[in-house]
């Protein structure tokens, strides 16, 4: 019989290509999620996991092998989003356990668990980089800290399997994302070449010219997908890039020329998206209705907040993933290539013009 997954999360960026993942080796994949979005091939489950007693009720029929968390609630304080999220995973555990049919659970976390959450991000004493997954927990309140907690109490209470997976930022698609580095700098592009402002890099200059990485959600589909049947990867953290390193002094000149503008010279100013892009909704509403885009709502492609998060850290940010190669993964993926597919599955979707 194939295997079942649920992915928690189905409708974000790397749940839905966890789900084209999971379907392409061949597993029944059911998806849960607040709204679910029509995926072909996927079950879809509607539950909302603040609400314990109606996530059992959604789930009670169902037998999944595997359990797969990639998202997340984003609350007000540290505090709130621990209590929130670590809810969130501990109702799910709770509602498959009547079943006894799970074997394996994966949670998707991020490079937080070495920088810190929002409230403390890149402050206080960071390890060295590059991270690696030996590096102990920072002495700060971190919700990723909190899932994994829920995650461990459960495999050691109901006799599982886990994995926690620590992706650098994610190139990807899905609308209404509230972390959606690649979208954002596509839209801020279009903007760019359509008001001929120029296309200026918001961030900082370690950022600039430091060296870093990133994860493209397909990679990130494929590591989870490998670490939950490979058996000498079980119970354990690894980080997942997508294997090469860059300056964004050299990326933001390639997402200009496939965008075919000009690159604004950096001169080392902090000019946030979220500033730059304050004015841009009307503009984007009549782009959207120019070209007949789906999406007008420029809120639902672009979280400004978040790239500036990214792109403005003042330390260097890389990461070792040496661990997974030494245990049998060597899927590459080019970053620059992860940034020009999404680019072009956005146009032909209608998401940009």
């Amino acid at each position: 019989m194939p295997k079942v997954a649920l992915v928690v999360g189905a409708s974000g960026i790397a749940g839905s290509a966890l789900s084209s993942e999971l379907m392409a080796q061949s597993w029944q994949v059911l998806g849960l999620a607040r709204r679910p979005v029509v995926q072909p091939g996927v079950t879809p489950v509607s539950a909302d996991l603040h609400d314990t007693a109606a996530t059992a009720a959604a789930l009670a029929a169902q037998r999944p092998d595997a359990v797969f968390f990639t998202t997340w609630s984003r609350q007000a304080t540290e505090a709130e989003n621990i209590r929130v999220n670590a809810s969130m995973v501990r109702t799910v555990l709770d509602a498959v356990r009547p079943a006894a049919s799970v074997r394996h659970v994966a949670l998707v976390t991020g490079l937080k668990h070495y920088l810190g959450p929002f409230e403390a991000y890149g402050q206080g004493v960071l390890p060295h980089t590059p991270f690696r997954e030996e590096q102990g927990r920072l002495d700060v309140d971190n919700f990723y800290y909190a899932q994994e907690d829920e995650v461990f109490s459960a495999a050691d209470r109901d006799g599982f399997s886990w994995s926690i997976h620590r992706p650098h930022t994610i190139i990807g698609k899905a609308v209404g994302n509230a972390m959606n580095m690649g979208t954002t700098l596509a839209v801020y592009a279009t903007l760019c070449r359509e008001t001929g402002r120029p296309f200026r890099f918001p961030g900082s200059t370690a950022q600039w010219a430091g060296l870093t990485d990133m994860t493209s959600a397909s990679q990130l589909a494929s590591h989870l997908v490998w670490a939950t049947t490979t058996p000498a990867a079980a119970n354990q953290a690894f980080n997942v890039v997508n294997g090469d390193v860059f300056r964004w002094k050299w990326m933001w000149s390639r997402i200009a020329e496939w965008f075919e503008i000009a690159p604004s010279v950096f001169d080392g100013t902090v000019e946030p998206l979220q500033v730059q892009m304050a004015g841009d909704r009307e503009i984007w509403r009549r782009i959207a209705e120019r070209e007949d885009l789906v999406e007008p709502d420029l809120d639902r492609l672009a979280s400004p907040w978040h790239t500036d998060a990214d792109l403005g850290r003042p330390v260097e940010v890389i990461t070792d993933m040496s661990k997974s190669r030494r245990m049998g993964f060597i899927d590459y993926q080019p970053t620059d290539d992860a940034f020009f597919d999404l680019f072009t599955q956005l146009r032909a979707e209608r998401l940009i013009p």
